[in-house]
C-alpha cells in the first residue's frame, strides 16, 4: 500500500505543481461562464444606429399612435444613466408613413422590401383594413412586420404595444365603455410563490418566505456542471497511461510494483487533484455568495455528498479512462474508444432540465439511480426544494459505489495485461475478454 501512495502522491503532486493545473482552474469556468459573462458585461453595448420603419396603414387611424410612441421612447426609453453619464444603449425608432395608394398590399411590400435590401429601410409594417374589427382568424394576423433580419424581433415587439393599446381604445369607444374602467376590470391579479409556513419554538406560525426562483435553479444546476467539469479532469489519466506505455516508462514501473497498485495510485492521485479543484471552486462559490449578500443560499448541507459523489464518479470513469489507455497504442485509437465514454458522461445533461422541473418524478428517480448518471442528477435532485428521501441519495451511493468496483476491477486486469502490449491495439472484444478472465 506504500508504493500505492507514493505513485498517488506523485500525480498529485506533478498534477498540481503544473502551470496547466494553474490554467485549468481559470479556463473551466469561462468555458462554462463565460457566455453569460459575456453578455452581463456588453448588455449595453448593442447597434445603436437608427432603424428606419415604414408604416402602411390601410386603416388611416394607426399610424400616428405609432409614431407618437416611437417619438416618446425615442426621447426617454433608449438612454441610460443621468446627467453627463447619460448615455444611449439603444437605437431610434425612426418611423415612415407610406402611402397605400390605390395598389394592393402586395405590390406596395414588394417595392418597400427593394428599400429594405437597398438598406434604405430597417423593416416595413402592412396594416391590413380589417385590423380594428374584432373576431376573425387568429392565424391570420391583419398586421405583418417585414424585415431581413428575422432574429432581430425587438420592433416586432414593441410596435405591438402602441397597435393593440390604440386598437383597444377605438373598440371600447365604438361598444361606448369607458376604457379606465374596462383596464380595472381586467387587471390582473399576481399570484405569490412562496414557500410552506414553519412554526417558531413557541408554535406560532411564521410567515411563508417567497420563493426565488433563480436560487432554486442556479444552485443545483451549478453544483452539476461542477461535478461535470471536475469529473472531466479524469480524462486526463488516458493520455497519461498511453504517454507511459508509448515511451516504455510502464515496463520500470511494472518491475518495481503491481499493475493494480500503479492503476490504484493513479486513481487516488486524480481523486485528490479533482477533490483540490472541487475545494477551489466551491470556496470561491462561497466567497462570491457572501460578497453579493446571498450567502445563504450556499449549499452546505449538500457539500460531504458532492464530495462522496464526485469521489465515485472520478473512480468509476478514470478507471475507464485508464483501461483505454493502456489497451491502445497511439491517440487516434484512444479517441475513437473514448468517445461513447465522454458520451456516457454528458448523458445527464440531456435530462437536467426534466430533473430540475420535477426532481421527485418517477423519471428523475430512476435516472438518478443508473450510476454513471447518480453523481450529477442526485446531486441535483438533493439541491431542488424540498428535496429527496434520505434512503434515494444513500441507494446512489450504494450503486455507484457498486459499479465503481466493478469498474476498477475490470479496469486492472485490462491494465495488467494492456500496459505491456506493443504493436497493435486491443479491440473491445479483447478488452472484454480480459476483464472476464484476467
Amino acid at each position: 500500500m506504500r508504493k500505492t501512495m507514493v505513485v498517488a502522491l506523485r500525480d498529485y503532486q506533478a498534477a498540481v505543481k503544473s502551470k496547466a493545473f494553474l490554467v485549468g482552474l481559470l479556463m473551466m469556468p469561462l468555458m462554462f461562464g463565460g457566455g453569460i459573462l459575456f453578455q452581463i458585461v456588453f448588455r449595453n453595448n448593442n447597434d445603436i444606429r437608427d432603424k428606419r420603419v415604414a408604416v402602411v396603414d390601410y386603416t388611416g387611424q394607426l399610424f400616428d399612435g405609432i409614431n407618437q410612441a416611437s417619438k416618446m421612447r425615442n426621447q426617454t426609453l433608449i438612454y441610460d444613466g443621468e446627467g453627463a453619464a447619460r448615455k444611449q444603449i439603444q437605437p431610434r425608432y425612426i418611423i415612415e408613413k407610406a402611402d397605400p395608394g390605390t395598389n394592393d398590399s402586395t405590390h406596395i411590400a414588394l417595392a418597400l422590401s427593394d428599400r429594405v435590401r437597398k438598406k434604405e429601410l430597417f423593416a416595413f409594417v402592412i396594416i391590413q383594413p380589417n385590423a380594428l374589427e374584432s373576431g376573425g382568424n387568429p392565424a391570420q394576423s391583419p398586421i405583418q412586420y417585414h424585415s431581413e433580419s428575422p432574429t432581430y424581433d425587438q420592433i416586432q415587439q414593441w410596435i405591438a404595444g402602441p397597435v393593440n393599446e390604440r386598437i383597444q381604445q377605438m373598440r371600447l369607444q365604438a361598444a361606448a365603455l369607458d376604457a379606465r374602467t374596462v383596464r380595472e376590470a381586467t387587471r390582473r391579479v399576481l399570484v405569490s410563490n412562496l414557500g410552506l409556513v414553519k412554526a417558531d419554538a413557541a408554535g406560532n406560525p411564521i410567515q411563508a418566505e417567497q420563493a426565488n426562483l433563480a436560487a432554486n435553479i442556479f444552485v443545483p444546476i451549478g453544483l452539476m456542471v461542477l461535478m461535470f467539469m471536475v469529473v472531466m479532469t479524469s480524462a486526463a489519466l488516458m493520455n497519461s497511461v498511453l504517454e507511459e506505455k508509448m515511451q516504455r516508462i510502464a515496463e520500470v514501473l511494472l518491475s518495481s510494483i503491481p499493475p493494480f497498485q500503479l492503476m490504484l495510485g493513479k486513481l487516488l492521485g486524480t481523486v485528490a487533484v479533482a477533490l483540490t479543484t472541487g475545494s477551489v471552486y466551491l470556496l470561491g462559490a462561497y466567497l462570491a455568495l457572501k460578497r453579493a449578500g446571498y450567502v445563504q443560499y450556499f449549499p452546505w448541507d449538500q457539500v460531504w455528498w458532492f464530495v462522496a459523489f464526485l469521489s465515485l464518479a472520478v473512480l468509476m470513469f478514470g478507471s475507464i479512462f485508464i483501461a483505454i489507455g493502456a489497451s491502445v497504442t497511439d491517440m487516434k485509437e484512444a479517441q475513437s474508444m473514448m468517445t461513447p465514454v465522454m458520451l456516457l458522461l454528458v448523458s445527464p445533461m440531456f435530462v437536467w432540465f426534466n430533473v430540475v422541473r420535477e426532481p421527485n418524478s418517477t423519471l428523475a428517480l430512476v435516472m438518478s439511480l443508473i450510476p454513471p448518471m447518480t453523481p450529477m442528477l442526485m446531486i441535483v435532485r438533493q439541491s431542488v426544494p424540498p428535496g429527496v428521501p434520505i434512503w434515494q441519495p444513500i441507494s446512489g451511493i450504494v450503486l455507484v459505489l457498486a459499479a465503481t468496483l466493478i469498474c476498477v476491477f475490470a479496469a486492472s486486469r485490462i491494465f495488467r495485461v494492456g500496459m505491456l502490449m506493443q504493436g497493435k491495439g486491443a479491440k473491445v472484444s479483447e478488452m472484454v475478454r480480459w476483464a472476464i478472465r484476467g
